[in-house]
């Protein structure tokens, strides 16, 4: 159901998500041989068709393929067709550095936004030539603070590497390298109601304890769902709504293109 199906209210607000673009600095060059770029502005053009009253827009990681400024500038140029805030933090494809640098011009940089009674906190989870991700300690007292002087406001905390077990064998190395040291500290906070991430290509979808856990399809290629080996899948390039309400409770779904839309070539590989 696109969040323009779900009761609009004065008394929450809407997130669209957007992860994994996975933007070259050559606009001809492919991912799996899928245009990541075609794909991203397609899936924005289903947000600007499905979501008449957005608030914030999330981009959580691998932003880029090439970590490339041509590749950042080009993801800009896209999602400023969305009239509302966007902010980003970096996956593993990324340059940290520079993606620093160009969202400090543009205002994509923050270590959270306050919004309606929430808050919602962006953690960088990307290490330098790793993929496999890590909190450092400068992450991890980023979100104490955040925790501390939130208030009255429920949490939601988003970052690009799964903190949880996804059922994929391939996948699990490379997720949170610390989560232990995350969900600890999210468990001991009620006002956390939500997790959410990108990183694995595909809808996710659990709870723990009062916490919703959260991952969304990549704006590009899918990955299949409890794959051993690396493995593509044919569902199609999509994002995730969010409608978060002033009581603590979280509605969302994911919603994608059109079947068949921007599969990734057969047998293809180098990811």
């Amino acid at each position: 159901m696109p969040p323009s199906d779900a009761i609009n209210s004065a008394d929450s607000i809407c997130v669209v998500q957007l992860t994994d673009s996975h933007l070259f600095a050559d606009p001809q060059q492919r991912l799996l041989g899928l245009d990541t770029l075609a794909s991203l502005n397609a899936v924005i053009d289903q947000v600007l068709d499905e979501c008449p009253q957005i608030d914030l827009v999330l981009a959580t990681g691998d932003i880029t393929q090439d970590g490339s400024a041509a590749a950042y500038e080009r993801f800009i140029d896209a999602v400023a067709r969305i009239p509302q805030p966007c902010h980003w933090i970096p996956g593993n494809h990324d340059d940290a550095v520079l993606m620093a640098e160009l969202g400090e011009e543009r205002g994509l940089n923050r270590d959270w936004v306050d919004i309606g009674q929430w808050r919602i906190v962006l953690l960088d989870s990307s290490v330098s030539g790793s993929v496999a991700g890590y909190l450092d300690q400068q992450q991890l007292a980023r979100l104490d603070q955040a925790l501390s002087s939130a208030g009255q406001r429920h949490v939601l905390v988003c970052l690009h590497h799964h903190p949880v077990p996804i059922g994929s064998d391939w996948m699990e190395p490379i997720g949170l390298g610390n989560a232990d040291q995350l969900l600890a500290r999210l468990d001991a906070e009620p006002q956390v109601r939500g997790v959410l991430w990108g990183h694995i290509h595909q809808q996710l979808e659990q709870r723990r304890g009062t916490m919703r856990l959260l991952a969304s399809p990549s704006t590009c290629v899918q990955f299949a769902v409890a794959s051993s080996d690396f493995a593509t899948d044919n569902q199609p390039p999509g994002y995730r709504w969010l409608r978060l309400y002033d009581d603590g409770r979280i509605d969302t779904a994911v919603s994608r293109l059109p079947p068949g839309s921007f599969l990734p070539q057969a047998g293809a590989s180098g990811y």
